[in-house]
C-alpha cells in the first residue's frame, strides 16, 4: 500500500493515527490515515467494510475508540465546536428528526451553526426540487430527497470539510451527476481550502471527481492514492484465453472466459507477461477498485 508519506502536515485535512474500534466479530484497525486537503476523497469498500464506523468517529458521532486524530494541519485535535462549525456531514439515518417540517431544519440548522445562510438553503433546496409546499414532513420525503434535504442543509453552511457517508446511493443516475458538481462547486469555491471525504461501495458514479481514494476491506485500508497515480500503477491487461492460466500468477485479478481474459495487473509486473499476446489499457478506479477488494476481501465468490 502506497503513503502519501512525502506531503507536509498543512496538506491533510485529518490525520489518524492507530484508530481502533470493536465490535462482536469486527474490528476497525487503521494505523493512519491521511485526508489531503483541497481535493475530493472517496473511501471505497465493500458493505461491512467499516466506512460508516470510520466517518461516524471522524464526525465526532462516535467517541467509543482508540487512537488520535487531528484536524486542519494540526488546529484541532478533537471534536469540539469551533472544529464541529468548520465540518459538514451528512448520514444515512437519523439525520433529522421524521416530524421535522423543511422550515424547522432550516430554523434549528440557524440556531446550531453560526455560518447557516437561509437564503443559501432555500435555493439549494428549490434547485435540488425539494419546496415546503410539495413535501410538509422528513418522514414523507423519499430516501433520495431526504438526501437532497441534507446536502441543501450542509452546503448552506460556511465550511472547510465536508464528510458525506453513501451520498449516491440513494439518489438516481441525474442526481449523481448533480452531487458530482456541487462536491466540485464546493472545492472551487474554497480555492483550495474546502476538501471533501465521502465513502461508497460504487464508485463508477463518482469517479470523475475522486481525486484520492482510500479502499478499505475488513476494517483496515490496503490500498490509497491520487487517483492517476494509481492508474500508473495498475494497469489493465487483455489476452487470449490459451495464455489465461499464465498470466495468472501474475496478474492481481482476473476474469476469463473461452474468448480471452482480462485482469488488473501491477505496472512493475508487465514485463512477466512478455511473449504472451496482449493489450494494455488505462484502468478505471471502479477496476481498480474491484480488483483490490477482491484481493483482499473475505468473500469467497470470484475469488481465484
Amino acid at each position: 500500500m502506497e503513503k502519501a508519506s512525502n506531503h507536509a502536515l498543512e496538506d491533510y485535512v485529518i490525520r489518524a493515527l492507530d484508530l481502533e474500534k470493536k465490535y462482536r466479530g469486527f474490528m476497525l484497525n487503521i494505523p493512519s490515515l491521511q485526508v489531503p486537503k483541497g481535493f475530493a476523497t472517496a473511501l471505497i469498500g465493500e458493505n461491512g467494510a467499516g466506512k460508516t464506523t470510520l466517518l461516524n468517529i471522524l464526525a465526532g458521532i462516535r467517541l467509543d475508540f482508540k487512537g488520535k486524530i487531528s484536524y486542519f494541519a494540526g488546529q484541532g485535535n478533537a471534536i469540539d465546536s469551533s472544529i464541529q462549525e468548520r465540518i459538514g456531514y451528512t448520514g444515512p439515518n437519523g439525520y433529522f428528526l421524521p416530524h421535522w417540517t423543511l422550515a424547522q431544519v432550516e430554523e434549528i440548522s440557524e440556531l446550531l451553526f453560526t455560518h447557516f445562510h437561509k437564503d443559501r438553503y432555500r435555493s439549494i433546496c428549490e434547485e435540488l426540487g425539494i419546496t415546503q409546499s410539495q413535501v410538509k414532513e422528513v418522514k414523507k420525503l423519499s430516501d433520495g430527497n431526504r438526501m437532497k434535504l441534507m446536502l441543501a442543509a450542509v452546503l448552506a453552511r460556511d465550511t472547510e470539510l465536508l464528510i458525506l457517508d453513501e451520498p449516491a446511493s440513494p439518489l438516481d443516475p441525474l442526481m449523481r451527476d448533480t452531487l458530482c458538481d456541487l462536491i466540485r462547486g464546493y472545492l472551487e469555491q474554497g480555492n483550495g481550502e474546502n476538501s471533501v471525504f465521502f465513502s461508497t461501495h460504487n464508485i463508477a458514479d463518482m469517479e470523475n471527481v475522486t481525486d484520492y481514494a482510500i479502499i478499505m476491506e475488513h476494517g483496515t485500508i490496503v490500498e490509497e492514492g491520487f487517483v492517476e497515480e494509481l492508474k500508473e500503477k495498475y494497469i489493465l491487461v487483455k489476452g487470449e484465453a490459451k495464455d489465461a492460466e499464465a498470466a495468472k500468477e501474475t496478474l492481481f485479478s482476473m476474469t476469463k472466459s473461452n474468448y480471452g481474459f482480462e485482469g488488473i495487473c501491477l505496472a512493475e509486473k508487465l514485463n512477466r507477461l512478455a511473449g504472451m499476446d496482449t493489450v494494455r489499457e488505462r484502468a478505471t478506479l471502479s477496476q481498480i477498485s474491484v480488483a483490490v477488494m477482491k484481493a483482499n476481501t473475505k468473500l469467497k465468490i470470484g475469488r481465484k
